[in-house]
């Protein structure tokens, strides 16, 4: 995306459409799975917590993000051999910004029912079981929250997931927004501008949400925030001086 900024052109090799879209599969895949890994961490932190250590061993985290990688490769690579197995015209015009699997794969020549077929019964599986985690964990966190006591302890129980609770609802309500629309409407510049929001923004977003927890992180930003206010103040104090 940003090559093509950079030289105003919107052309793109068929080597590196499918390179471009193995990776977008990758690094979607992998970022579901470490969602779900963080839900059901929050989940073992809160509602069981005095053997939070037992069961999140750090082997246990590795090798979670390491399966994590391996069916996310595993899922790229099948998809990826699917697409190379179909016939394309010569001047195929993708209605996307980048070579979404979808889209490629609707601008196909040949017969792509095996490859729909494939891609809905990923999605389900390699989606719809994380969400259904996520969503699991979360009812037991809620659940487990609403047993505590005091006001204060609930408050921090449920603050520990606030950045994790941030990039979960970016990310699905955006994406889950871009299938459900182009299910309805065919409108493919409105799917597209809404597919900018998972594939562009969200990722950006992630590090100053995470960071967001950061004690130093949040000093800072109060300083920082402390010292525009004493210049807009100053300036103000200057403009009404005769």
């Amino acid at each position: 995306m940003l090559v093509n900024i950079q030289t105003q052109s919107q052309v793109i090799g068929y080597k590196s459409c499918i390179t471009q879209m193995n990776f977008f599969l990758l690094f979607s895949v992998v970022d579901i799975f470490l969602l779900t890994i963080m839900a059901y961490d929050r989940f073992v932190a809160i509602c069981h917590p005095l053997h939070y250590l037992v069961i999140m061993k750090p082997w246990i985290c590795a090798l979670l993000v390491l399966v994590s990688w391996i069916v996310s490769s595993s899922h790229a690579l099948l998809q990826s051999l699917m697409v190379l197995r179909l016939s394309f015209c010569t001047d195929l015009e993708i209605p996307h910004f980048f070579c979404e699997l979808n889209q490629v794969v609707h601008g196909a020549c040949s017969d792509t029912f095996l490859n729909d077929t494939v891609i809905y019964f990923a999605t389900v599986l390699l989606a719809g079981c994380p969400l259904a985690g996520l969503l699991f964990s979360y009812s037991k966190i809620v659940s487990s929250i609403r047993a505590i006591s005091s006001a204060q302890g609930r408050y921090k129980a449920f603050s520990t997931c606030a950045s994790h609770r941030s990039v979960v609802s970016l990310f699905y309500c955006t994406s889950l927004g871009v299938y459900l629309s182009s299910a309805v409407t065919q409108n493919s510049r409105s799917t597209t501008t809404a597919s900018v929001m998972y594939s562009v923004v969200t990722p950006m977003l992630n590090p100053f949400i995470y960071s967001l927890k950061n004690k130093d992180i949040k000093s800072a930003l109060r300083r920082l925030y402390e010292r525009e206010t004493m210049k807009v103040s100053v300036v103000l104090r200057l403009k009404t001086c005769p």
